[in-house]
Formats: C-alpha cells, sequence, structure tokens
C-alpha cells in the first residue's frame, strides 16, 4: 500500500477516534474533568518525555565515547520526538500510544526490529551517486572526484 494513502488514512481516522473517545469520556465524567485530564496529560508526557530524552541522548553520548554507532539509541530519540507530538495531540488515543512510546523496552524492541528488518541502514558511502541523472551504466565512481587543476610555480 503506498504510503500516501496509509497517511491519509491515518489523517482521517485518527482524528475521528478522538473525537469519539472525548465525546464517551466526556459524557461520563463531564466536561471540564474531561478538559483537566486532557491539559494533565499533556503536562505529564512533556516531562516524561524530557525526562527520557537526557536520559537517550547520554546513551547516544556513551555509545560514542565507546568509539560505537549508536543506531538504536538515536532511533529511539525519533520514536520519542513521534512520542512527544502525539502527547502534545489533545486525545486519549494519541495519549496511549504516546506513552507507549514513553516505555523503555517497548521503544528499544521497536528500534532494534526496525534495525533487524533493514529499515535503516549505516555504511561507509553510497551504492551508487543518488543525484546523478545518468542511466547506472554511464555513472562514474563515487570515490573519483573528476576536476581540473593548475600548477603554479612560486
Amino acid at each position: 500500500m503506498p504510503i500516501f494513502r496509509i497517511l491519509f488514512l491515518l489523517f482521517l481516522t485518527i482524528p475521528l477516534i478522538e473525537i469519539y473517545l472525548l465525546i464517551q469520556v466526556g459524557e461520563v465524567i463531564g466536561a471540564l474533568p474531561t478538559i483537566f485530564m486532557v491539559v494533565f496529560t499533556a503536562v505529564l508526557g512533556v516531562a516524561l518525555l524530557r525526562w527520557q530524552g537526557l536520559v537517550t541522548l547520554t546513551r547516544v553520548q556513551a555509545a560514542m565515547a565507546r568509539g560505537e554507532l549508536p543506531a538504536v539509541a538515536m532511533i529511539e530519540g525519533v520514536f520519542l520526538l513521534v512520542a512527544g507530538a502525539l502527547l502534545l495531540t489533545p486525545g486519549f488515543f494519541t495519549d496511549a500510544i504516546g506513552f507507549v512510546l514513553l516505555i523503555p523496552p517497548v521503544r528499544q524492541s521497536l528500534a532494534q526490529s526496525l534495525l533487524l528488518r533493514g529499515m535503516f541502514q549505516s555504511g561507509g558511502g553510497f551504492q551508487r551517486d543518488p543525484f546523478s541523472t545518468a542511466p547506472p551504466e554511464k555513472r562514474h565512481d563515487p570515490r573519483i572526484i573528476e576536476g581540473d587543476y593548475e600548477r603554479r610555480d612560486e
């Protein structure tokens, strides 16, 4: 399924789920407590996000100091960014997903599974020149830099 179709469905269904949940919770506990809960989850989420972000940043710095590639921790940082956006979005459904992404074992397992699937790759250079418009058989070796020089004797 193309990514734009998936995003379209997400942007269509998630607000509908949020509206439904807000109405249902509002009917049970009332409007003001519902608003208070939405604001409270956003504030709590930001506090937890700040703490988890600092922990992840410390792990990235420690891995780099050891000379390791902090791939899992960097992907966790992306998940924390998504969690922050979800927690700041008003609603209970997005808050639930955001709070799940704040759980370190869940975040780490998701990051490791993405790495194992090959969604993110690290390595030395490009397989091909991404900016070249020439067909693959006419492309040059990306390790070779062509240029002119002029020798100046002083």
